[in-house]
């Protein structure tokens, strides 16, 4: 085992059996010999078995067998998911962990050998490919990359929230005073704060989605708080209509035709059918692009080459209402048709 939870082991983690019980899952990270390391989902009892044995031992566990798995390829990395005939044994429990200890003390240096940015990476996938596992019975809650091209900002609907200034959940007016949604805050007298909830419309060669993007996401595409836009706004028109919502900033218009990596989730919403749209929650850096290196004259010059982005006209100016059904029908047809 290199990694439980993203927890490394070598920094001896203890589990939550209360949460892992609520989430109906462990993720492993696992490397058998010297090979590649692989992700492994244990589910309901196998997860629940592994977090009582891992908590049980005096020192941290380190070997780990489980029968019976699936193995699945998400974005071209291999997974393994536990069923339900799955059973877990840890270190010196059954002959073949102990021969894998043996093993283990004959080459200390594979289990030294950790890498958290690569056994931690989320996986990448086109928008298609989302779809696609979204529609799979067997789909859990998970979080891809994903690189896509801006083609529009909906309108029609509002790209911000009020959200309590401690929790950022939703808050709703009260008689006198603004009062927190959240059950766990519950603040009846919280201070509001405006927060992105913004949906573009993005596409890449495989399809088309509706990207939401919340919080910090937002900030990190536009470059500016959703709270110094509004306020920018309300300033600008002498604090009229101060009751009203501000409208589509220029800093979110502006990122139409940018092409980003975008992080998304996925959640039981998506699983259930009640919405395609997919949740923003981090703007990564995009890919170096590749160098062509020629030579000529025993001269060498790399050069690199970027390809053109087709966009779609729009005559009325790229406007969308929030009819997310209408929304969903219109998709982009792929580069080259």
């Amino acid at each position: 085992m290199k990694l439980v939870n993203g927890q490394s082991i070598v920094e001896a983690p203890v589990l939550d059996e209360v949460e892992i019980a609520k989430a109906r899952r462990v993720l492993i990270h696992v490397q058998s010999h010297d090979g590649p390391v692989m992700k492994l989902y244990l589910w309901d009892q196998a997860a629940r078995d592994f977090c009582k044995k891992f908590n049980s031992y005096e020192g941290t566990p380190t070997v780990l067998l489980v029968t019976t798995v699936n193995t699945k390829t998400l974005g071209g990395t291999l997974a393994l998911t536990s069923m339900s005939s799955s059973r877990v044994f840890m270190d010196y429990e059954v002959q073949p962990t102990i021969d894998y200890f043996s093993w283990l003390g004959s080459n200390p240096a594979i289990a030294e050998q950790v890498n958290a940015e690569v056994v931690t990476k989320r996986e990448t996938m086109t928008i298609g490919e989302i779809f696609s596992y979204i529609e799979q019975e067997s789909a859990k809650d998970a979080f891809f990359e994903c690189t896509a091209t801006i083609d529009d900002v909906v309108h029609g609907c509002s790209w911000y929230y009020i959200a309590c200034s401690g929790c950022h959940s939703k808050v709703i007016n009260g008689p006198t005073s603004l009062i927190c949604t959240s059950k766990k805050c519950g603040k009846v007298n919280a201070s509001g704060v405006p927060q992105y909830l913004s949906k573009i419309s993005v596409y890449d060669n495989s399809d088309q989605a509706v990207f939401v993007l919340l919080g910090d996401a937002g900030r990190e595409l536009t470059g500016k708080p959703a709270s110094e836009l509004v306020r920018s706004y309300f300033e600008a028109n002498g604090n009229e209509g101060v009751n009203l919502e501000a409208p589509v900033p220029e800093a979110l218009i502006s990122t139409i035709g940018q092409k980003h990596k975008f992080c998304v989730k996925v959640t039981e919403h998506n699983f259930s059918g009640k919405t395609r749209s997919l949740t923003v929650t981090k703007i990564l850096p995009l890919d170096p692009q590749p160098t062509t290196v020629s030579s000529e004259d025993n001269h060498t010059a790399a050069t690199s080459e970027e390809t053109s982005e087709n966009r779609v006209d729009s005559a009325d100016g790229s406007k969308r209402t929030c009819d997310s059904s209408e929304l969903e029908r219109v998709k982009r047809p792929k580069c080259g048709n």
